[in-house]
C-alpha cells in the first residue's frame, strides 16, 4: 500500500513516522507548497520522497490531508479526476463543514477523521514518535463512503494504535468544541490578558505550573485555529456564552463574598475528573 501525506507538520509528519515504524505502507510520499518545508522534511527523513500532487493522485492508495480546515476544502477540486479505488482522509479538527463541503463525485472516496491528539507546535520539526498510540480517532458519517475506503482507514488507525470512534459530524463538532476549541481559545484569551498588563514581564517571571498548563497551548498556530473558529462558528460562541455564565457565577460569588458557595461551585468543578 502508498500513501502520499499532504501537509507534514505535527500531525501529518508523526503519521509518516508512524506509517513507517508500523511498516503499514510500502511507499509513504509527501507533498508540500513550502521550500523551506521540504527541506526540513529532507533532513528529518519524514518521507521515502516528496512528489507533485498529479504524482500522488496516481500512484498513492491513500492521500492523507493533513492540512489547515480551509485549505482542505479547498484543495477539492484538485481530487475530481482520481481514481475511484483512491481513498482520501482528512485529518481536520472540524468536520461537518468540510464534509458539506465534498464534492458529491468523490464523496464515497473521501474518510473524514479526527486523530484526537496534537500538541501545541508546528512545523516538521514537530514530528514526534508515539503521538498516535493509545490515542483515540473519531470518523465521521461513514455511512456515505463505500466500504473500500473506509477499511482502508480503519486499517491505517488500527494498525497505528489508535481507538475508532464512529460518530456524526455534527455531534463531533459539539463535542469537540468543549473539549478542544473552547480550551484553545481560552487559552488565547489568558495569554493576550497577561500581555494586556503594563508589566506582562514581571508576572510571567512568577508564572508556576498553573498558569504555564493553561497557557501552553497559546503556542499553537494562530493560522490553523483561525480556520477552525471559523468552522466551527455557530458551536463555539453558544460554549462562550456558558463559559462567560460560568465566570459570572464566579464573579457574584467572590462580589457577595459567598465563600461556602465559592467553595461548592469548585467542588462541582472537581467531579468532572471522576469521569476523565
Amino acid at each position: 500500500m502508498k500513501v502520499g501525506i499532504i501537509g507534514l507538520g505535527l500531525m501529518g509528519g508523526s503519521l509518516a513516522k508512524a506509517l513507517k515504524r508500523y511498516s503499514i505502507a510500502s511507499k509513504v510520499f509527501g507533498f508540500t507548497n513550502s521550500e523551506r518545508s521540504k527541506k526540513e522534511i529532507e533532513e528529518l527523513g519524514l518521507v521515502d520522497e516528496l512528489v507533485s500532487l498529479d504524482f500522488m493522485k496516481k500512484e498513492c492508495d491513500i492521500i492523507i490531508l493533513s492540512i489547515p480546515v480551509d485549505a482542505i476544502i479547498s484543495m477539492f477540486p484538485d481530487f475530481l479526476d482520481i481514481s475511484e479505488t483512491t481513498t482520501i482522509i482528512d485529518m481536520g479538527s472540524t468536520k461537518e463543514f468540510i464534509i458539506k463541503s465534498i464534492p458529491s463525485k468523490i464523496r464515497k472516496n473521501f474518510v473524514a477523521a479526527h486523530p484526537m491528539t496534537g500538541t501545541e507546535k508546528n512545523g516538521p520539526k514537530a514530528a514526534i514518535d508515539n503521538l498516535y498510540e493509545g490515542k483515540t480517532v473519531v470518523l465521521c458519517d461513514l455511512e456515505e463512503n463505500s466500504n473500500k475506503h473506509v477499511n482502508k482507514a480503519f486499517r491505517i488507525f488500527q494498525e497505528i494504535g489508535m481507538r475508532i470512534v464512529v460518530m456524526d459530524s455534527k455531534e463531533h463538532d459539539v463535542h469537540a468544541c468543549y473539549i478542544s476549541h473552547l480550551p484553545h481559545l481560552i487559552s488565547f484569551s489568558l495569554a493576550n490578558t497577561v500581555m494586556a498588563n503594563q508589566n506582562p514581564k514581571e508576572i510571567i517571571s512568577l508564572a508556576a505550573g498553573g498558569f504555564k498548563d493553561m497557557s501552553r497551548i497559546a503556542k499553537s498556530s494562530p493560522r490553523m485555529w483561525r480556520d477552525i473558529f471559523k468552522q466551527n462558528k455557530e458551536n463555539l460562541l453558544e460554549s462562550i456564552d456558558s463559559f462567560e455564565q460560568q465566570l459570572q457565577s464566579a464573579r457574584k460569588l467572590i462580589e457577595n463574598e459567598e465563600y461556602d458557595k465559592l467553595e461548592d461551585w469548585m467542588a462541582k468543578a472537581n467531579t468532572l475528573h471522576e469521569i476523565l
